[in-house]
């Protein structure tokens, strides 16, 4: 009784929440209102305990004195600036937004740039392991794009920039194709996954 109880509860809310979208009916809508009310109250407690859990594994690094443990200590004083700052001033004070301006989107575009130079590494060992066709037309887009995003010296070649240049088509045409068909493939993984765990085939919730 005690294994059957966890998928019972899930197939219910699941059902009665669905059903909420499906079918026009008050009480069905106020049930699936209630129970995404819930979800949401249990998934920010779950963010906190996520959090608190991050925070003692990375403190239990620096007591220890672990290899790391000033990378653990960045993080936990970090963690504590920013939620200092952030439960005094609020989200949208001025130093919230400085944090958020001149350290957070630095850092977020260094690692962006670094993803660059690796993209554009790995393209130059694909073209030393073999050559082919793929190979060098993923070459010539990746500098393409590079070049249309960050012109080299500032000099703007012709037909490469501005809103008819090959960047833009580029960046329009074949990427957003691309990126549709990724969502598209991830939505229904996602709708497989959630009617196999409605009708019971898969049981992440433990047993």
């Amino acid at each position: 009784m005690r294994g059957s109880l966890s998928p019972i509860i899930a197939l219910l809310v699941g059902f009665i929440v669905l059903l909420g979208y499906l079918l026009p009916f008050p009480f069905l809508m106020e049930a699936r209102q209630a129970l995404l009310h819930w979800a949401m109250i249990l998934a920010a407690v779950a963010l906190i305990v996520g959090v608190m859990n991050l925070a003692l594994a990375h403190w239990r690094k620096v007591a220890t004195d672990q290899k790391g443990g000033i990378y653990s200590a960045v993080l936990l004083l970090s963690l504590l600036l920013t939620l200092g700052v952030v439960g005094y001033f609020g989200p949208t004070g001025s130093w919230s937004l400085w944090l958020f301006r001149y350290i957070q989107v630095p850092i977020e575009s260094s690692l962006m740039a670094i993803l660059t130079v690796a993209l554009a590494y790995s393209a130059a060992r694909m073209l030393r392991q073999r050559i082919n066709m793929f190979s060098v037309l993923f070459l010539l887009t990746a500098l393409v794009i590079l070049l249309g995003t960050a012109p080299l010296f500032g000099i703007e070649v012709p037909g490469l920039h501005g809103p008819d240049g090959i960047r833009e088509f580029l960046a329009q045409v074949p990427a957003v194709a691309g990126a549709r068909g990724i969502i598209l493939g991830v939505a229904l993984g996602t709708i497989a996954t959630g009617l196999r765990v409605l009708m019971g085939a898969d049981r992440p919730y433990g047993r």
